[in-house]
């Protein structure tokens, strides 16, 4: 396996010290964009949801669990039997503790999927998932909120009874949210998946292979 060439110390940290230059300009502009966020407008979302839950129906404002926030991942419906290796490896990286903090923080958090309950429930056993996890199944909630078929990040807002969508996101705008992704980005090989730029000879492979 090809490995990164060996320097001195002093060569190393002058090459890391260049990079933590361009590392510090991604944050600022991290920040940047967090700073935009919080000034997004919001718009109203209306509709008659009812989700499917092992405890019986809920509306979506059932769902805020009496917090002011609420934010839904919209887990692909791909038939019977079948499971989006994106959606899971996703809720693989949704532990139970940051939900919590979530939680402290006046956030609650859904998993959301058009797949029959009897469905999400036997893959919550399989995968050794306890997050919430409801079914959308028959409603038009994942229409009405841009998802469709595809997976998406939503975050509401409630003030009383009136339910605001607050942001969205999708493809690698979710994407960066996963740890393991993040802690793969930081090392030598990164993902190993062949859509990254990485020198000759290191291992790839397909996304989803």
């Amino acid at each position: 396996m090809t490995k990164p060439q060996v320097v001195t110390l002093d060569e190393w940290e002058s090459a890391r010290a260049g990079l933590l230059t361009a590392e510090k300009e991604a944050t600022r502009a991290l920040d940047a964009l967090a700073a935009r966020r919080r000034r997004l407008p919001m718009v109203a979302f209306t509709g008659d949801h009812t989700f499917g839950t092992p405890d019986g129906p809920r509306s979506l404002p059932d769902l805020f669990d009496g917090r002011e926030q609420l934010a839904v991942y919209q887990f692909m419906d791909n038939g019977p039997g079948h499971f989006c290796p994106g959606c899971t490896a996703f809720t693989d990286n949704v532990p139970g503790p940051a939900l919590d903090r979530l939680a402290a923080g006046g956030i609650s958090w859904a998993t959301v999927s058009d797949m029959p309950l009897a469905q999400i429930e036997a893959y919550k056993i399989t995968r050794g998932w306890t997050l919430p996890f409801v079914s959308s199944h028959g409603t038009s909630f994942a229409a009405d909120c841009g998802a469709g078929g595809g997976f998406m990040l939503s975050v509401f807002l409630r003030d009383g009874d009136d339910i605001y969508r607050t942001y969205a996101t999708t493809a690698r705008g979710v994407d960066r949210l996963l740890f393991t992704n993040n802690i793969l980005d930081l090392s030598v090989y990164g993902r190993r998946q062949d859509w990254e730029d990485s020198p000759a000879g290191w291992p790839q492979h397909p996304t989803y292979g």
